[in-house]
């Protein structure tokens, strides 16, 4: 089978690897398939590798066709040999085939495509764990989940409100603001002409403090908007993309019982990653097969063109996901 390798120049490669076999508790997956996440590039460039007991290539979110099972994933998974699935990866879905354990893949929703499909496992699970899970939102709660424009963020925003929450999110221009109005967010900072943290606190003047931010900028947009959060609130870190340090102000998170979360799905178990799709597949596959969610693709290249589709990530063009095609969905 081939895989894409990284040259000593950072270049993707689409090279011949031995094709995997499933091992007892495993299911081999024929890849359609596989969405890219930030994580990729950092991947790509040397700082972010494959956990261990993962291929060493790229790939956190794939679809496609069960292509065999180990005798336990026979004996304790619902899915069978030719049943179309997706799945939550540490690492190997540039290619063309690749083995999950059995608790890591999922059936599809109906009336989704594999391309599709294929955005749905590491979007939607780090968005519900880090919303339900450590950020412990309810109903009629708001949550701020800044950087609207992510493919992450087109994922959390309608899956927030999916679940009965207001939704304030932040983007860098106007421009963007009229294209993610689709998503659903009831208020759109533009953070190059609004202060977020005067915004937050108009918010919060006005009965609608945060109480759950589901954060991938941080620096110091955080620090400056912590003291207008909600009494017990949960701010939860899950990347720095727009620093690594800030100054919080300790008596508002002493005063308002505030909770600062760092969050990373790597680095959860595969039992705790198998709990959490299993909730997925329960609670919020119904509300996207239902079109109360969809997921949002940008851009489909072949896995071929995947040096370019990073580079899309790269220029931060996307609304949505970007997906790479390994076989074309018959």
């Amino acid at each position: 089978m081939k895989a894409m390798l990284v040259n000593e120049k950072q270049g993707l490669v689409w090279t011949e690897v031995e094709k995997p076999q499933p091992k007892g508790d495993e299911i081999l997956i024929e890849i359609y398939a596989v969405a890219l996440n930030r994580a990729d590039l950092l991947q790509r460039k040397g700082t972010y590798p494959s956990p261990k007991g993962w291929p060493a290539w790229m790939g956190l979110e794939v679809a496609g066709v069960v292509a065999d099972m180990g005798e336990i994933a026979k004996e304790k998974s619902s899915l069978k040999v030719g049943d179309k699935v997706c799945a939550l990866l540490g690492g190997g879905g540039y290619a063309e085939y690749v083995c999950a354990p059995y608790g890591m893949v999922m059936p599809i929703p109906k009336n989704l495509t594999l391309v599709e499909a294929s955005a749905l496992p590491e979007a939607y699970a780090t968005s519900y764990l880090n919303l339900f899970y450590e950020g412990h939102l309810k109903p009629g709660q708001t949550a701020f989940i800044p950087a609207g424009a992510s493919g992450l963020a087109s994922v959390a925003i309608p899956m927030a409100k999916a679940f009965g929450a207001r939704v304030i999110t932040s983007v860098l221009s106007d421009e963007i603001v009229e294209k993610i109005k689709c998503l659903g967010a009831d208020v759109i900072i533009n953070s190059t002409l609004q202060d977020t943290s005067e915004v937050l606190k108009k918010e919060e003047e006005n009965g609608h403090p945060v109480n759950v931010s589901m954060d991938c900028l941080s620096g110091e947009m955080l620090g400056k908007s912590l003291p207008y959060m909600a009494d017990g609130g949960y701010w939860v870190v899950i990347s720095t993309l727009a620093g690594i340090e800030t100054k919080v102000l300790l008596r508002p998170l002493l005063t308002k019982s505030l909770h600062l979360v760092g969050s990373m799905l790597r680095k959860r178990s595969s039992e705790e990653k198998a709990n959490l799709l299993s909730e997925l597949v329960e609670k919020v596959w119904p509300k996207i097969e239902s079109g109360q969610m969809q997921p949002s693709v940008y851009k489909v290249l072949p896995i071929e063109q995947a040096y370019d589709a990073h580079m899309i990530l790269e220029r931060c063009e996307n609304i949505g996901k970007v997906v790479l095609e390994v076989r074309s969905e018959l």
